[in-house]
């Protein structure tokens, strides 16, 4: 998603993405720490429905990707926000399996308060995912110099867009 956005519209434009991965990863984080994760991880029912929901969104996004092209760029229309990039985290199964995985390992009975402990790993995550996230959009940025044609970057945004769909497979499976 942020290769996309910064392939589509540049680093400047593409920051609220960055950040909304970034922080709403890192509010995911902290809630699944402090609790709601076990609940929704002890519940199948609830975990099938995050997943499809998921995957729906995952769809949708892939479609939004494979079918940009630069007169949405040029009219304005508006790159991947710090809402849609946050709220993409939490129908994210590989965003469910990171904060559970970090719970279950960094979490200590000794270590402090659920709460605090919960906000130092949100606050950790978001520390570390925004340098570690933003060579994905300045990847992409520096791929607009090669996308000059509309044609490139059609081939490009499908591309984009295929592999997003493509990784659907192993939520699937």
């Amino acid at each position: 998603m942020l290769t996309a956005t910064g392939a589509n519209v540049g680093i400047a434009r593409g920051i609220p993405a960055l950040l909304g991965v970034s922080v709403g990863m890192g509010i995911m984080m902290f809630i699944v720490a402090f609790g709601l994760g076990g609940l929704i991880l002890d519940n199948p029912e609830v975990l099938q429905v995050l997943k499809w929901i998921g995957i729906a969104f995952l769809l949708w996004l892939s479609w939004k990707i494979a079918s940009a092209g630069r007169a949405d760029a040029e009219a304005g229309a508006k790159p991947a926000g710090f809402l849609t990039a946050a709220a993409f985290q939490w129908v994210n199964p590989k965003s469910w399996l990171v904060c559970a995985s970090a719970a279950g390992t960094y979490l200590e009975a000794g270590s402090g308060s659920a709460f605090s402990q919960a906000l130092s790993l949100g606050m950790i995550f978001i520390l570390g995912s925004l340098p570690s996230c933003f060579p994905w959009l300045a990847f992409g940025a520096v791929m607009q110099r090669f996308l000059q044609s509309d044609r490139a970057l059609r081939v490009f945004n499908i591309t984009m867009g295929a592999l997003l769909a493509g990784s659907l497979i192993l939520v699937v499976l």
